[in-house]
């Protein structure tokens, strides 16, 4: 009798060790979770203070205050609209066939259950990504547009336009429910910025003697050199480093359990494959720069390691790092052709050059997927045996979203312009911006000479 009660003691003992330790397994798991994610959203945020320094370094002195304050302040009014109606639409129980969320407005739950606590560490992570979104029209509009308008269309990014889209491809959507495959924001963050960012430039107009037409009828297209070229090389070293959030985070986990790319054992390949891709931008933009222009031009080398940044954040995690260097490579290329095509071809005056390097290479990373992938069950691309499957459910997201963020953002803007007024009047544009709308200088003491 002794001996059977020993035993089940064991028995039991041993019931209660192995409970212990798969609760605590699993709760240690959660907490590695919500600590990458905390970690890759701080880097995402970091990268608010490389668009600044990239947008301010690329543009005049007299307009380095306002730029700052776009950048500052977009987030912060991009967060409070996020939370009341962007994360609803974006993550929400989903409705009309796929088409947007229809729950958690205004969310913000006080019991601190495991549910809850997803909510609170996945809301984190992703509003940064809706400010990212956002501010990547500062760069396309700099130096000609109100402040206050400004204000009013990235409040209706954030709140609207982003999250629609977002919810079609990472909220449960249509487009995710169809095989579409962005691991980090390719199409979901940068095409929808980008697609907006040509959208109000074109509406907006050039800058005052950008576009020069002469007695025989040629237009001769100005060059405004940036003020501050380090600052810019700052910026973009900053946006490489808070990428390694951007894309290294997005597998939303940092355990193993499970496997597969959305676990920590995809972290090492997308923080490889990112280095490598932004590299080869940057080398591939300074090669074909120096071609082109018979000089290594610093200001396309910079854009050239975005490029291959944000051509490289949708298929991470499914592409080898050889891969990531074809992509990266061409990436690169890509933006020198783009920014020469939008500046003297569609004479779309984009001052920062960010619609080529978010929307065109966010297109061109989208559709990558398609080329590159090789990760069974989730893309395998033509080079892979995958036959032109994955490549055509690519191509009708990027077609779906530019629609979509093309035409809203078009109509936003035509919108803002006949109701408030969009873009500063000639006096203050000839003035410069920090005096005209925020009677701060960025340089005071300086004098500052314009070319215009």
């Amino acid at each position: 009798m002794r001996k059977k009660l020993a035993v089940l003691a064991v028995l039991l003992l041993c019931m209660g060790v192995s409970v212990f330790a798969q609760e605590t397994i699993e709760t240690l798991g959660f907490s590695l979770d919500v600590i990458w994610l905390f970690i890759g959203a701080i880097l995402v945020f970091i990268m608010q203070i490389g668009f600044a320094c990239v947008e301010t370094g690329l543009t005049r002195a007299k307009n380095a205050t306002n730029i700052t304050m776009k950048n500052v302040m977009d987030f912060m009014f991009g967060a409070l609209v996020y939370w009341a109606l962007g994360w609803g639409f974006m993550w929400g129980k989903d409705a009309l066939g796929g088409l947007i969320g229809t729950s958690e407005f205004f969310h913000g739950p006080m019991e601190l259950t495991i549910e809850n606590g997803n909510f609170y560490k996945n809301w984190f992570f992703q509003v940064v990504f809706a400010a990212t979104s956002a501010t990547i029209v500062s760069g396309a509009m700099a130096e000609r547009t109100q402040f206050k308008s400004y204000l009013i269309y990235t409040c209706f990014i954030s709140a609207f336009i982003y999250p629609i889209s977002g919810h079609w491809i990472w909220g449960g959507g249509w487009l995710g429910s169809l095989g579409f495959h962005d691991f980090a924001g390719s199409t979901v963050v940068h095409s929808v910025g980008g697609w907006a960012a040509l959208m109000g430039a074109a509406v907006l107009g050039p800058r005052i003697g950008k576009y020069v037409k002469g007695a025989d009828g040629r237009v001769t297209v100005k060059a405004f050199p940036g003020h501050n070229i380090p600052y810019a090389a700052l910026g973009a070293l900053i946006l490489f480093f808070g990428w390694f959030g951007f894309n290294a985070a997005s597998t939303g986990a940092a355990a193993v359990g499970g496997g597969g790319i959305w676990s920590g054992l995809g972290i090492g390949r997308v923080a490889v494959t990112t280095c490598l891709a932004a590299s080869a931008g940057a080398v591939s933009a300074l090669i074909v720069s120096w071609i082109w222009f018979k000089k290594p031009d610093c200001s396309m080398t910079l854009n050239g390691l975005l490029a291959g940044l944000v051509g490289i954040t949708a298929p991470c995690a499914v592409v080898s790092p050889g891969a990531a260097i074809a992509i990266g490579f061409i990436a690169g290329a890509l933006v020198v052709f783009s920014v020469e095509f939008i500046d003297k071809v569609l004479k779309v005056d984009d001052p920062v050059g960010a619609c080529s390097v978010h929307l065109t290479c966010g297109i061109f990373g989208t559709l990558a997927v398609g080329i590159w992938g090789n990760v069974e069950g989730v893309a395998v691309g033509v080079l892979h045996g995958g036959g032109f499957a994955q490549l055509g459910i690519q191509a009708i997201g990027v077609l779906s979203v530019a629609a979509w963020a093309g035409i809203i953002s078009l109509v936003l803007f035509l919108l803002i312009k006949a109701i408030f007024g969009l873009r500063v009047s000639p006096k203050v544009e000839m003035m410069g911006l920090d005096l005209s709308e925020h009677k701060s200088e960025a340089y005071s003491g300086f004098q500052i000479f314009s070319n215009m």
